[in-house]
């Protein structure tokens, strides 16, 4: 009865161990399971901060282009056409030109040193680059006020700045859809189409 009673109490001994090494078994496989979800939900959170926006577009240098855009300048008592580079997004002729007359006619370029001479509210109605040349239109702004030394300014500064592309190309312009012939009261002729070399020998700032 003794030993009946001892192998017994041996087994139920033995039992519970054998439960406890398998629940501290599943406790182990539980924990490592959720330390390896935290980690898992951790790296997923963290790669997911560092992601960039996908709406987000970053400048490219590389689509960019330098251009001019003419200014007046004083030289003493004479007025003089100063370039002023400016930085644009890179496309076709018609987009940087469009572009560049944009920045021209904002006014935004104008400082200290140098003016321009286009009246306030001139806007670019259309420019377009062809074989023979550039046309481009202006509101009607840019036939008024100012003397003879303005309208040849601004003149200058059209030719220019429409050919800062192209130095030999010719121009023609309109004001708001029609060829412009006459600019100002003073009746100052413009030929079409004209070059950078015809404003020069017709015109002195």
């Amino acid at each position: 009865m003794t030993e009946d009673r001892h192998v017994s109490r041996s087994s139920i001994t033995a039992i519970p161990r054998k439960l406890l090494i398998a629940l501290l078994a599943g406790l182990l496989l539980v924990g490592g399971g959720t330390i390896w979800w935290r980690l898992a939900t951790f790296q997923s959170a963290e790669t997911t901060v560092q992601d960039p926006d996908p709406g987000t577009v970053t400048p490219d240098p590389a689509q960019e282009i330098e251009t001019q855009a003419y200014l007046l300048t004083l030289d003493g008592d004479a007025i003089l056409l100063s370039p002023s580079a400016i930085t644009i997004p890179d496309g076709d002729p018609e987009t940087v030109l469009t572009s560049t007359f944009e920045q021209l006619l904002s006014g935004n370029l104008n400082t200290d040193n140098v003016f321009t001479a286009i009246p306030d509210g001139t806007t670019l109605q259309s420019l377009s680059v062809e074989d023979d040349g550039v046309y481009l239109s202006l509101s009607p702004e840019f036939t008024q006020g100012g003397g003879s030394a303005s309208m040849q300014g601004r003149l200058g500064q059209v030719i220019y700045t429409a050919t800062s592309l192209d130095a030999d190309a010719a121009v023609w312009i309109s004001v708001d859809g029609e060829p412009l012939e006459l600019l100002g009261g003073e009746g100052l002729i413009v030929d079409q189409p004209m070059t950078r070399t015809d404003f020069d020998q017709n015109f002195s700032l």
